[in-house]
């Protein structure tokens, strides 16, 4: 008897750390109505010169983002709206479809699903048609990202890689390295941005924690 329990204890160890990181996404979607999805829809055409009927996506990319806004509600208030608000002069010409992307990571590590996986989201230039993008409530200065987010944005990666075709994982500061590479479609090369997010020291542990996946980075 004393054997035969002997020989369970790693398989329940298995069970209980299997079961400790199972990842629990809670659906928080935004406003996807007719307005939206013409918009995305002229953002593929216009921006890429894909002309689709339904706004979809093939990812291949996951793109980890901050908010650099301090609050999940106030980011979720951020993204909901269809257009785009005025406040952002700087990509407002490109298209007045407002920013966002299919998920977002509060500060305790809850994951928040905005859209589907498969539905593109206006979150990184020149690779929108192709990109999950995941937002993380924070910033690099006095909200630095989380142990907690850390944790979810690797059990999500986890999960997006095993459903989809993914290939490369990225730092939003890490996207003008696609120029030139057939992944990139942007038609404006004047349209770019600098960014810095979502801190290389959270895409270093990132690629740590995941580097059994073999996933790419972006091209040098």
């Amino acid at each position: 008897m004393k054997n035969k329990y002997h020989l369970l204890l790693p398989l329940l160890a298995i069970i209980f750390l299997n079961s400790c990181h199972a990842l629990n996404v809670v659906q928080k979607p935004i406003i996807f109505d007719k307005t939206r999805k013409e918009l995305t829809l002229e953002y593929l055409e216009k921006r890429y010169e894909i002309k689709k009927d339904q706004p979809t996506i093939v990812p291949k990319i996951i793109t980890v983002h901050w908010t650099a806004i301090p609050t999940m509600e106030k980011t979720f208030e951020a993204f909901n709206p269809a257009t785009l608000p005025d406040w952002r002069p700087e990509i407002i010409n490109a298209s007045q479809l407002n920013v966002s992307s299919q998920y977002m990571v509060g500060r305790d590590g809850t994951v928040y699903q905005l859209l589907p996986d498969t539905i593109m989201a206006r979150h990184v230039i020149g690779l929108n048609y192709c990109s999950i993008g995941i937002e993380n409530v924070g910033n690099g200065t006095d909200l630095p990202l989380t142990k907690a987010q850390l944790k979810a944005n690797i059990a999500l990666i986890k999960k997006l890689a095993k459903k989809y075709p993914i290939e490369y994982m990225i730092g939003h500061y890490e996207y003008k390295k696609f120029i030139g590479h057939p992944l990139w479609k942007e038609v404006d090369p004047d349209y770019l941005t600098n960014k810095t997010d979502p801190g290389k020291q959270f895409m270093s542990d990132l690629r740590r924690k995941l580097k059994r996946l073999h996933l790419k980075g972006a091209p040098e």
